[in-house]
């Protein structure tokens, strides 16, 4: 991505917000979807950005071996978090806060449930060891 395109949809969630201000006292339902429309324009545009990362993992893949599960773990990992992070904002700022805490409890856990073939290659190495 380049500087103009960040600065473009920099801009365009600063719009996107001077407009949901503007609706938050007489429409605040117009301004949680202005809201959500800017997110999912701005999350639109992340997505872009995915095939030039998956390229740069490629890379990393051809240096790793054998040992490609752990480099899906980690992708796994990035999705889960920006997945759950763009939710629980959607819902804080609509004001369920409560929800928000529950999507990142889910979030967290998925995170660690994901992590657990890592941490077990860990023990295995270490046992190797002994």
């Amino acid at each position: 991505m380049s500087l103009t395109e960040l600065v473009k949809i920099g801009f365009l969630g600063i719009a996107g917000i001077l407009l949901a201000v503007q609706f938050r006292g007489s429409k605040p339902e117009y301004a949680t979807y202005i809201g959500l429309a800017v997110s999912i324009i701005v999350f639109g545009f992340s997505v872009r950005q995915i095939g030039t990362i998956m390229g740069q993992f490629m890379k990393i893949k051809s240096y790793l071996g054998g040992s490609e599960g752990y480099l899906s773990i980690l992708f796994k990992v990035i999705g889960i978090t920006y997945i759950c992070e763009f939710s629980s904002d959607i819902c804080r700022d609509a004001g369920y806060g409560a929800v928000a805490g529950q999507i990142e409890v889910l979030g967290k856990l998925t995170v660690m449930f994901a992590g657990l073939p890592i941490l077990f290659a860990v023990i295995e190495q270490i046992q190797s060891f002994l």
